[in-house]
């Protein structure tokens, strides 16, 4: 009963989250980036370009493109995922509908590029962070990846340079380059809801004055470390390898504990998933 109990809960969180995203991303759209011509990639922009040449709903375009994906989504990905898309796409569709009468909240090019890209890049981070997207051309980029050698973000990045660029030739070259940095706002915001302010990175350091860095890690970040048996293949010279996480916020004030001990120090930083309770920072006394 208890498990079912969490099952309801965590489905009926989910959708409201899904709904908040679709809000989020609606309100950027339309109090911000649409009523001064800027548009978004993917099929979100296709749909906005369409929409201005035809002057037919934009929230019917957006499900009418997507879901052709949608159904290669549920083919190639699964079911989860494309039905979380669909669910997303069309609270989309509803959310632009329902707001495009209200008039935009700015006409100050700048400041509605800044908070447009903003607000619409927190609404798809939280829908890519529960399972779900708001745009095809993502769906294509997954599949793509696995048959040639770019990867998903250069595909997507592909297809969003041809969209924006093609913007120009509707709303101008000036609408176009504000669209892009939009555009870049909008990935920055959605990488941050995504991961985190306090994403986790695992470092480690190769370096003959470990003892000493080791230390100064735990006493000016409060972060506790692993120490790995480490040999250089060269000369075979046993060294301890530092292995610590820390949150990216931290990634520069770790490197310069590094640089102060050996500057000829080895580091390599790589973004991890962290749990348990075991990795927490501690209290700096």
């Amino acid at each position: 009963m208890q498990k079912k109990k969490y099952k309801i809960l965590h489905f009926v969180t989910k959708v409201f989250i899904l709904i908040l995203g679709s809000v989020l991303a609606s309100t950027g759209l339309e109090i911000f980036l649409i009523p001064n011509n800027i548009i978004d990639g993917g099929m979100t922009g296709i749909s906005i370009i369409a929409s201005s040449l035809t002057k037919l709903p934009l929230g019917m375009f957006i499900l009418i493109l997507n879901l052709p994906f949608l159904v290669m989504g549920y083919k190639q990905i699964g079911k989860t995922f494309a039905l979380s898309t669909l669910f997303s796409v069309i609270c989309l569709s509803v959310g632009v509908s329902v707001l495009h009468p209200i008039p935009g909240l700015t006409h100050d090019i700048l400041l509605a590029t800044v908070f447009g890209g903003i607000v619409l890049g927190m609404g798809v981070g939280l829908i890519i962070r529960n399972g779900g997207s708001l745009d095809g051309t993502e769906i294509v980029a997954v599949i793509l990846d696995k048959r040639s050698s770019f990867s998903i973000g250069e595909i997507v990045m592909f297809f969003n340079l041809f969209i924006l660029g093609g913007s120009g030739f509707v709303f101008g070259w000036d609408r176009a380059m504000y669209s892009l940095i939009a555009y870049f706002i909008a990935f920055k915001a959605i990488d941050i809801m995504v991961d985190g302010l306090d994403e986790s990175k695992a470092v480690i350091i190769i370096s003959e004055k470990s003892r000493e860095i080791s230390e100064a890690i735990i006493d000016r970040l409060g972060r506790g470390l692993t120490f790995l048996d480490g040999k250089g293949a060269y000369r075979g010279l046993s060294t301890d390898v530092i292995y610590v996480i820390v949150s990216r916020l931290e990634i520069a004030k770790l490197k310069n504990i590094v640089q102060g001990f050996d500057q000829g120090a080895l580091v390599t930083i790589t973004n991890v998933e962290v749990t348990g309770k075991r990795y927490k920072k501690k209290s700096i006394h």
